[in-house]
């Protein structure tokens, strides 16, 4: 029996495949989890999110900023892209089902560990703004709202940019917005800890700008304790460094032509399958 933690898949459903063969996965016994954006851009994101649910319980999903935009756009909120390559998923006779099913997954998900250590997974990572407790209490008051009736009137709440600083979130919608982002956003922050939304390039190459702001990236002002650890996605540019021990990152590019990542959690032994030819 084995845990595994995969980066970003983003439909890139024959990498997948192959990374799970590289370890003779065992759906029976063996639990994958997986760092959110299971789809778009790539050109599998049918095959992906059937296979995911076809887990079950052996499948253990965070959403991603991409899982959470086509339930907008499954919903009439926002209009489909047409990078994305979603057009065959929308069009699937099993598109209400998948739909229900992504709608239930959380924002954060615990990590099975030893006693003496905890360790979480969400797409981008924890907000240098919150305690791990305020960030798996808000979470988990913001998954209640995409699994409740109401789910539609609050995909279209989580829309914008502002608050992006946790101290002026005061009401619901403020709260859940800035939940959404931290969780599936956000990679760079202000000193202060507060959002930024606009920057996706690596740290080393904004220290070799001019960064009038004084970017930071998350991980650098976010305190975990020594037996904690934080797994997340989302910041392809980063190429899996983040130079802190127990802050791993998972997503490498492979819808860019990189490839896809795969960490054993028992040894934290790393797998990656190349980026296939499209």
């Amino acid at each position: 029996m084995a845990y595994y933690i995969v980066g970003d898949i983003q439909g890139c459903f024959s990498e997948l495949s192959a990374l799970l063969a590289q370890v003779n996965f065992d759906r029976q016994q063996d639990t994958l989890y997986f760092a959110g954006d299971l789809v778009a851009r790539g050109p599998d994101s049918l095959a992906t999110l059937r296979f995911v649910k076809s887990l079950g319980a052996r499948g253990k999903v965070v959403l991603g900023n991409h899982d959470l935009h086509l339930l907008s756009v499954y919903a009439g909120i926002k209009k489909v892209k047409a990078a994305d390559k979603l057009d065959e998923l929308l069009a699937a006779d099993d598109i209400n089902e998948l739909m229900t099913w992504l709608a239930q997954q959380p924002l954060i998900q615990k990590l099975p560990t030893s006693d003496n250590e905890h360790a979480y997974l969400s797409h981008a990572g924890l907000s240098p703004q919150w305690q791990i407790k305020e960030a798996l209490t808000q979470a988990n008051l913001a998954q209640q709202k995409l699994q409740s009736p109401q789910r539609d009137y609050w995909l279209k709440q989580m829309y914008g940019e502002q608050p992006n600083n946790w101290s002026d979130a005061h009401n619901d919608i403020e709260k859940f917005r800035y939940t959404i982002n931290s969780l599936t956003r956000m990679r760079y922050c202000f000193a202060d800890g507060s959002l930024e939304f606009l920057q996706k390039s690596a740290p080393s190459t904004l220290i070799n700008q001019s960064n009038p702001s004084q970017l930071t990236p998350w991980f650098n002002l976010t305190k975990l304790p020594d037996d904690h650890y934080w797994l997340f996605g989302h910041w392809a540019s980063l190429m899996g460094k983040t130079h802190k021990a127990n802050m791993l990152a998972l997503d490498t590019g492979c819808v860019w032509g990189n490839y896809l990542t795969m960490l054993r959690w028992h040894d934290k032994k790393v797998f990656i399958e190349t980026a296939h030819k499209k």
